[in-house]
Parts: C-alpha cells; structure tokens; sequence
C-alpha cells in the first residue's frame, strides 16, 4: 500500500499555505530550512504574500561521534551557538571547545548564505510573527536548534509549519513554540521521504530560483496595490 500523501514539495507547500492564510498571520515571515524547506516556503509565500528567508543550522558533534550533536550553529539573521549541555558534560566538552569547532560551522554557513541569498537584505525578526518552514520533521534536531536560537530574536510569534512530522517529535516542539500548524502525523512514522511521490534533493540553484521567484512574487504585489 503507498504512503504517498503529496506529489512533490511544491504541492505540500500549497496545501500547507492554504491552511496558514486561515490564520492570518500578522506581518509574517517564512523561514525555510534549506534546502528541502525551501520549495514548501515559496509556495507557502505564494499564498500569503509575505517575505521568505533562510534559517541556516549547522550541528557540532562530538569528537569521534560526529553524528551526536553537542551543539548548533543557527543563522536567522544573526549567528548564534545553541547548547546540548547533558551531551556537553558527558562528552566533556567546554563552551570554548565548542566555539573553536562553531568557527569552523559558521565558515560553511557563511558560504552557503552568501550562495543562496547574494546582497540580499535579510528580514528584521523581532516584533513579527515567525514562519519556521521543512519538508518534514523526523527527529527534529535541526528544527529544536533553530527555534532555540529564533526565540531569542524575540518574534511576537513564533510558528512551525510542516506537511509532515513524527507524532512523538512534533508533541515535544509544541512546548518550544506558540503554535504548530501540521498537515499529517502518521503513526507509525519512518522516514519524511515516504509521503511524497517526488522526494529529489533539492539542489543549490532549485534554492536560489524559489527565493528570487519569492522575492519576485512580493515585489508584484507591492507594484500592484
């Protein structure tokens, strides 16, 4: 029996941004994790007609354990180093080894802004209602470390908005943010890939072309009231 729920990213993101104009959203902004989140963002953008902007996340592991995440690079405008304390004080890491590898993370997330938002001004967060944009949350590392950092921009709200998600995992973000707008949870849940019929990674330049489509969408919008 398929799982398939969506064809592709693009129809996630239509379906998800027709549930997210119900709640109309003051002053929002549409923060794609890249690159998968992007493609869901634009059409997300499509429909509310507000701007789209990377959150960009970059997991610091333990030594030898590089999958075990001691830590988290974010870039939502400003970089800042999210902690895993209790991996921390068991692998025995201080706040300065972190920092050390973080420059490293921060190179790369640096190369990857540059790469896919240009010139581009970034959007001011605080004060405004805060879209947090994935094709799916399985684990939700990557999402937990971006709220973390997000919440102290000091959003008047802050949101995730995901056409897929694990059950357990989305019970657990609930706590970290003011609403969470899902359009499944199955159970049991395996992998993001499953619910979609066209599941290709994402590439560089499919990012940057659903950004300026993005920033083009707003620019007609303005021109046209």
């Amino acid at each position: 029996m398929s799982t398939h729920r969506f064809a592709d990213r693009r129809e996630a993101g239509e379906e998800l941004g027709r549930r997210l104009l119900e709640r109309e959203f003051d002053r929002p902004v549409i923060l794609a994790l890249p690159r998968g989140g992007v493609p869901v963002a634009l059409e997300i953008a499509r429909v509310l007609l507000a701007p789209v902007d990377l959150v960009l996340v970059r997991k610091i592991g333990v030594p030898g354990h590089r999958e075990v995440a001691a830590a988290a690079v974010v870039d939502g405008g400003d970089a800042e180093i999210v902690y895993n304390t209790d991996v921390m004080r068991r692998a025995r890491l201080s706040e300065g080894d972190i920092a050390r590898e973080a420059e490293v993370e921060l190179a790369e997330i640096e190369r990857r802004r540059k790469s896919y938002l240009g010139g581009r001004p970034r959007e001011r967060l605080e004060g405004r209602t805060l879209i947090v944009v994935d094709d799916g949350i399985a684990t939700g590392a990557t999402v937990r470390a971006a709220l973390t950092a997000l919440r102290r921009k000091k959003p008047a709200r802050l949101i995730v908005a995901v056409p897929i998600a694990a059950p357990d995992v989305l019970s657990r973000l609930r706590k970290a943010v003011d609403e969470v707008v899902c359009l499944e949870t199955p159970d049991p849940f395996y992998a993001v890939g499953e619910h979609y019929r066209d599941f290709h990674q994402v590439t560089d330049a499919e990012v940057m072309e659903a950004l300026d489509e993005a920033a083009t969408l707003l620019r007609q919008d303005a021109d046209g009231r």
